[in-house]
C-alpha cells in the first residue's frame, strides 16, 4: 500500500511542464475550498461532487496503473473521465427527479462510472479491503442479501435505486461524510502544511529538545513531546513518524535505546497524534457530525485524555532509560528563550489564535482560514518569512497531502449508505450488545478486536467510520443505562418508568418498591427487552446525560481505531519508524504495541469515569489518579522504576495501578497512590543507578 507520507516509492512524480500544471491545478482546488468556505456559491451536493473530482483526477495520476507513457495516459482519462462524471452528476439530480426519480442513459453511465471510479481509485490509495468492502456492501442490496438468513436478511433493491442512493444519499458519497472532508478536514490539512512550511515543525523539535533534552531518556521524551507538537499540525500518524522520526530516531539510537524501542517509541508518540486537539485527523470532524456534538466541545474534553496518552508513553521510555542505566543527551545549548525566539511566533499565533476562535464560538472552517492567515503574518516574526512562492508551495503541499483523505471519505460513503440503507447498523448493534451481555467493558474488547481487524486494511478514519456506524449506538445505550441502574438501585425509579419496565418484567415489578445492590439492578436491566430499555432509558437518562454517553462512546471507537497504526501483523506507523530506525518491521510493530498502552486503558475510563463527561474538577481528579496509575502499570510491565523491581514488587506495583484506576472508589485510588509511593520510596532507597553503570538487557 502507497505510504500517503511520501511522495516516492509508489507515487508517480512529475517534473517540467507537467508538474508545474499539476501544481497549478492542485493550487486551484485548495483555493477554490477556500473562497468557498467563506461564500457559499455551491450547493453542498455540487461542492462536494467537484471536491471528490478535483481529488479523483489527482489520485488517477499521482497512483498510477503502471510505469509509462501509456499508463499515464490511461491514468490522466480515467482521473478526467470521473471527475466529469461526478460534476455532471451534481447538475443532474433536479432532472432525475423531474422524470420520478429514473435514470436516462447519461446518468447511468456517469453513476457508474463515478462508483467504479471510487473503486478502483480506493484501491490504488489503500489496497484491496476497501474495493472490496464496497463491492461486498452494494452487491448486497442489489443481490445477495435476500439469500442470508436471520437478522440480516434484506429484500434487495433494484440498480437504479442503490446508484441513486449511493451518489444522492445522506451518507453516500457526495453526503455528510465527504461535506467534512470538503470544508473542515481540507481545511486544516491546508492550515497544517502552512505551518510546516512556516517552520513550525523545526521549531516543535527544538522546543522539545530544550524542554526534555537532558531528562533522564531525555531522546525518548523529545520524541514523545514532539510527536505531541506535530500531531497538532499534521493529525496523521504515519506522516507525523516521517516528519519527526528522521530526527528523534537517530537521537534515540546515539543515546543507548535499541534500534526496535526508539522505532516503537516514534511510532506509538506519532499515533498519539491523532487523538491532540485541536486537529485530530479526520477524526473529530467526523465525529461532530455523527453526534451532532460541536467540535469546539469534543476538542476541549479531549485534551486531557491525549495528555494522559502521552505521559504514558513518556513513563515507558523513562523507565526503560532508567533500566539501562542511558545518560541524559548532551547539552546542545537548546533553551526555551532561543526555540521561541527563533521560530515559536509561527507557532504559537496561529495555534493560539485558532483556539481562541472556537472558543469563541466561530466555525471550524473560519477559524481554519483565519489560522492560514495568521501563519502568513506570523511567519514574518521569524526567519523562514512566507512570500507569495511559499504561500503557493503551502497550498500545493495541502492538496497533495489530502488526496488519499478525500478519496477515501467520499468512497466510504457509498458503504456506510448501505449499512444505513439495510439497517446494518442496528442489527449489528443489537448483536454487540447480546453478546456483551449488556457489559461495557466486555463491549469494549469486543470492538477494540473488531478495530484491528478492521484496521488490517483500512486507514484510521475509515475504521472509525465504519465502526462507529456499527457499534458506537449500542456503547451509548449501554453506558447511558449506567443512569437507570442508579436509579433502580436507590429505588426512586419514576412511576412513570415503572410503567414502562412493566411491559418488559411484569413478575419483577415488587423489586422496584424498595432500594436493591447495583449488581441486582444491572441483572434487572440487561434482562429487558430492547423495545422496553430503549424507551425506559430515553425517559429516565437526563439528555445531557445521554450526550455525554453518545461522545464517551464515539471517542472510545476513535480511541480504539487507532492501535492498527502501532498494532502487529500491520502497523503503518510502525514499519514506517522501523524503516528510519533500520529495525525489524515486526520487533518494532511489538515495541510500539507495548509502548501504546495508553489506547487500551484510556477507553475504559470515559466508560466508567467523568474524565471526558464531569466538570473540570471531577476530570482533573479522574485525570490525576489515571497519572499515577499508568505509571505504576508502566513500572510494574517493565520490572523498573527508578531502579529495577523483583516479581513481587512488580505484582505489586500493577496492583496499585489498577487501584489507582478503578472507577468510583476514591478509597481504593488513593491506597493505590499510597502503595506506589512507599514502593517508589522502598526503590530509592539505594539511591538512583549511575549514568554510564552498566546497562540491563531490555527485550523492549
Amino acid at each position: 500500500m502507497p505510504d500517503p507520507s511520501d511522495d516516492s516509492g509508489g507515487l508517480r512524480r512529475f517534473s517540467g511542464l507537467p508538474g508545474t500544471l499539476i501544481a497549478v491545478a492542485s493550487f486551484l482546488i485548495a483555493v477554490g475550498h477556500i473562497y468557498v468556505a467563506f461564500d457559499p456559491v455551491l450547493s453542498e451536493l455540487q461542492r462536494n461532487a467537484f471536491h471528490f473530482a478535483g481529488f479523483a483526477a489527482l489520485a488517477a495520476l499521482f497512483y498510477p496503473i503502471a510505469r509509462g507513457r501509456l499508463a499515464l495516459g490511461v491514468d490522466l482519462v480515467l482521473g478526467l473521465v470521473v471527475a466529469a462524471a461526478a460534476v455532471y452528476l451534481s447538475y443532474a439530480e433536479d432532472g432525475i427527479y423531474d422524470r420520478g426519480v429514473k435514470f436516462n442513459t447519461a446518468d447511468w453511465i456517469a453513476a457508474i462510472i463515478v462508483v467504479l471510479g471510487a473503486i478502483e481509485l480506493t484501491r490504488r490509495l489503500t489496497g484491496w479491503i476497501i474495493p472490496a468492502l464496497i463491492v461486498i456492501a452494494l452487491s448486497y442490496v442489489v443481490w445477495w442479501g435476500k439469500f442470508v438468513g436471520g437478522v440480516f436478511n434484506f429484500p434487495g433493491l433494484k440498480l437504479e435505486s442503490v446508484l441513486f442512493r449511493s451518489v444522492y444519499g445522506d451518507d453516500a458519497m457526495f453526503g455528510s461524510i465527504a461535506s467534512i472532508s470538503s470544508t473542515y478536514v481540507f481545511l486544516f490539512i491546508i492550515f497544517g502544511a502552512f505551518l510546516l512550511r512556516s517552520g513550525a515543525g523545526e521549531f516543535v523539535i527544538n522546543l522539545a529538545r530544550a524542554v526534555a533534552g537532558r531528562m533522564v531518556g531525555g531522546p525518548g521524551i523529545v520524541a514523545v513531546i514532539a510527536s505531541g507538537l506535530t500531531g497538532t499540525i499534521s493529525g496523521s500518524a504515519v506522516a507525523n513518524t516521517a516528519s519527526t522520526g528522521v530526527i528523534t530516531i537517530p537521537l534515540m539510537k546515539r543515546a543507548g535505546f535499541q534500534p526496535k524501542f526508539a522505532g516503537g517509541v516514534e511510532a506509538a508518540a506519532s499515533t498519539g497524534g491523532q487523538l491532540m486537539p485541536p486537529i485530530m485527523g479526520a477524526g473529530a470532524f467526523v465525529m461532530a457530525s455523527f453526534t451532532a456534538i460541536p467540535y469546539e466541545t469534543i476538542v476541549a474534553v479531549a485534551a486531557l485524555p491525549a495528555l494522559l496518552y502521552f505521559l504514558s508513553v513518556a513513563f515507558f521510555v523513562r523507565i526503560e532509560a532508567r533500566r539501562q542505566n542511558l545518560p541524559p543527551m548532551a547539552d546542545e545549548g537548546q533553551t526555551l528563550r532561543r526555540a521561541f525566539l527563533e521560530g515559536g511566533a509561527s507557532f504559537v499565533l496561529p495555534i493560539g489564535l485558532l483556539i481562541g476562535m472556537l472558543v469563541s464560538g466561530f466555525t471550524p472552517t473560519y477559524a481554519a482560514v483565519f489560522g492560514i492567515i495568521a501563519v502568513v503574518a506570523s511567519s514574518w516574526l521569524t526567519r523562514t518569512r512566507m512570500g507569495p512562492r511559499a504561500v503557493f508551495e503551502a497550498l500545493v503541499m495541502g492538496t497533495k497531502g489530502m488526496i488519499l483523505t478525500a478519496v477515501l471519505l467520499c468512497a466510504v460513503g457509498l458503504v456506510v449508505n448501505v449499512i444505513a440503507t439495510a439497517g446494518v447498523g442496528n442489527t449489528f448493534s443489537l448483536m454487540i450488545a447480546a453478546w456483551s451481555g449488556g457489559n461495557i467493558l466486555v463491549a469494549i474488547v469486543l470492538i477494540a478486536l473488531a478495530s484491528l481487524v478492521l484496521g488490517m486494511g483500512l486507514p484510521v478514519t475509515a475504521a472509525y467510520i465504519v465502526l462507529a456506524t456499527l457499534s458506537a449506538p449500542a456503547l451509548a445505550g449501554m453506558i447511558a443505562d449506567q443512569v437507570v441502574i442508579a436509579q433502580i438501585a436507590a429505588g426512586t425509579l419514576p412511576p412513570t418508568a415503572q410503567a414502562i419496565f412493566m411491559l418488559g418484567a411484569p413478575d419483577q415489578m415488587a423489586l422496584l418498591a424498595a432500594p436493591m445492590s447495583e449488581a441486582d439492578a444491572t441483572a434487572l436491566v440487561r434482562g429487558l427487552p430492547l423495545e422496553v430499555a430503549a424507551p425506559l432509558r430515553d425517559l429516565v437518562v437526563p439528555p445531557e446525560a445521554a450526550v455525554a454517553a453518545l461522545l464517551s462512546a464515539h471517542m472510545i471507537v476513535f480511541w480504539l481505531s487507532q492501535d492498527s497504526n502501532v498494532t502487529p501483523p500491520v502497523a503503518l506507523a510502525a514499519f514506517t519508524a522501523a524503516a528510519i530506525a533500520k529495525a525489524p518491521a515486526m520487533a518494532t510493530g511489538v515495541a510500539s504495541w507495548k509502548l501504546a498502552k495508553g489506547l487500551y486503558i484510556v477507553p475504559v475510563l470515559f466508560a466508567y469515569t467523568p474524565l471526558l463527561s464531569g466538570d473540570w474538577g471531577a476530570m482533573v481528579q479522574v485525570f490525576a489518579f489515571a497519572v499515577v496509575g499508568i505509571y505504576a502499570l508502566a513500572a510494574g510491565i517493565q520490572g523498573c522504576m527508578e531502579r529495577p523491581l523483583g516479581l513481587f514488587p512488580r505484582v505489586l506495583s500493577g496492583l496499585a495501578g489498577l487501584a489507582c484506576l478503578w472507577p468510583g472508589l476514591i478509597w481504593a485510588n488513593v491506597a493505590g497512590v499510597v502503595c506506589l509511593a512507599l514502593l517508589l520510596a522502598w526503590n530509592l532507597r539505594d539511591g538512583v543507578p549511575v549514568a554510564g553503570a552498566p546497562r540491563a538487557e531490555t527485550d523492549a
